[in-house]
């Protein structure tokens, strides 16, 4: 195996790692539905929701950083959507239903392109502080992800891998934006730095 193909490959096994489900599970003792770090959140608060959010950052950002520094955008590229394709479909839970990829895709763009990166988590922020809705500023983040990398000037293989990342992420969160549409969707209750409830 080559070694672009190998950090493609760990890409995908460190994207696997439930973090949604392994933390809950280490710390309390708990069982968490589904590996999404908003639903730790909603359930235990900051004190996990915060390290699950930045695990699920880091599992795409490293296999993308090393990819872009020992094979250039196109491994970088490939390695972070193994990590995402694993957040999703996690090999660790049978190739089961898994998270959503967002804060995954984020870690990504954060090692290809950051400045892009650091633009959408601002518009995440505004969008949920405005509506209360994560999955809305998920959908919105998503939305605006490749025209903020071509903003920045990013290479083809990046732009087009923000593109796919948003076409992917609109897909999995298309029953959230059918519950936005009729009105049923859960806003947010607590504060977004509040402390366990």
């Amino acid at each position: 195996m080559t070694a672009d193909a190998l950090i493609i490959v760990c890409g995908y096994l460190l994207g696997s790692i439930p973090f949604g489900y392994v933390i809950p599970r280490l710390v309390r003792g708990a069982d968490v539905a589904a590996s999404v770090e908003a639903n730790v959140w909603r359930a235990y608060g900051r004190s996990l929701g915060i390290p699950v959010a930045l695990l699920d950052v880091a599992k795409g950002f490293v296999p993308a950083l090393v990819g872009v520094k020992v094979g250039g955008d196109w491994v970088g590229v490939l390695a972070g959507a193994a990590a995402m394709v694993g957040h999703a479909r996690p090999i660790f839970l049978g190739f089961s239903k898994g998270g959503k990829m967002v804060a995954t895709a984020g870690g990504v763009v954060l090692a290809l392109a950051p400045l892009a990166a650091l633009v959408c988590l601002v518009v995440w922020l505004v969008v949920f502080a405005a509506f209360r809705y994560a999955s809305l500023a998920s959908i919105v983040t998503a939305a605006a992800l490749p025209f903020a990398c071509l903003a920045f000037g990013s290479s083809w293989p990046v732009v087009g891998f923000a593109a796919l990342a948003a076409v992917a992420v609109l897909a999995l969160h298309r029953h959230n934006i059918r519950r936005l549409l009729a009105g049923s969707e859960p806003r947010f209750a607590g504060r977004l730095l509040g402390g366990a409830r």
